[in-house]
């Protein structure tokens, strides 16, 4: 039999904890892999390498790149805070502040700059640059739910802060993917256009 710390009995090859289903999160200790504190944490891995595509195949400019990057540096914060109980002793490497949030929030007002308003519900698509930046932030949004899982279930323990933040950066990633497709157009919404009657001569 295999406990938490990966040792076995009769001298057997340990089993190691994450093939037992288990990880070690920071503060939290040892809890299993579909923990919502855990869940949280790969989640914002998983947003985080889609951040990555985007920059490495999108073609952005270097000031959005720049943008980026430090978001993906904020990811590891968050990743920091959510593995760190609010309420135990001592402190990790970062927390979540409104600070981070209000930073994106300055980010998007400056990038909605560069694209009209919306004139309908917006489809994912568009230019090569456009499609990576959705798929980020669709990624982005599931890390968003992840951690709100995780403040309800654990008020006590994890930063509500780190959901909010998650929240806006899901908004800048819509703002910079409307930006590059300002030359393009956005792809628009049409509803039921797909079983609409065609006209007797098509």
């Amino acid at each position: 039999m295999t406990d938490s710390t990966g040792t076995t009995s009769g001298n057997q090859p340990a089993d190691q904890g994450g093939d037992a289903g288990r990880i070690t999160l920071g503060g939290h200790g040892d809890v299993f892999k579909n923990d919502v504190r855990a869940v949280a944490v790969e989640e914002c891995d998983a947003a985080n390498a889609a951040i990555a595509v985007a920059m490495a195949g999108g073609g952005l400019p270097a000031d959005i790149l720049s943008m980026l990057l430090s978001t993906q540096n904020d990811l590891f914060d968050l990743d920091a805070d959510l593995s760190a109980p609010t309420s135990g002793p001592g402190e990790p490497p970062a927390r979540i502040v409104p600070g981070h949030t209000e930073r994106l929030d300055r980010a998007i007002g400056h990038y909605r700059e560069q694209a009209d308003a919306p004139e309908g519900l917006v489809l994912p698509g568009g230019t090569i640059a456009a499609a990576l930046l959705y798929q980020a932030r669709a990624s982005v949004r599931r890390a968003e739910r992840a951690a709100w899982a995780a403040v309800v279930r654990h008020p006590d323990d994890v930063n509500p802060e780190t959901a909010r933040y998650l929240n806006r950066l899901s908004t800048l990633l819509f703002t910079l993917a409307r930006g590059a497709n300002a030359e393009h157009g956005d792809v628009v919404w049409v509803p039921g256009s797909s079983v609409r009657a065609l006209p007797d001569d098509q």
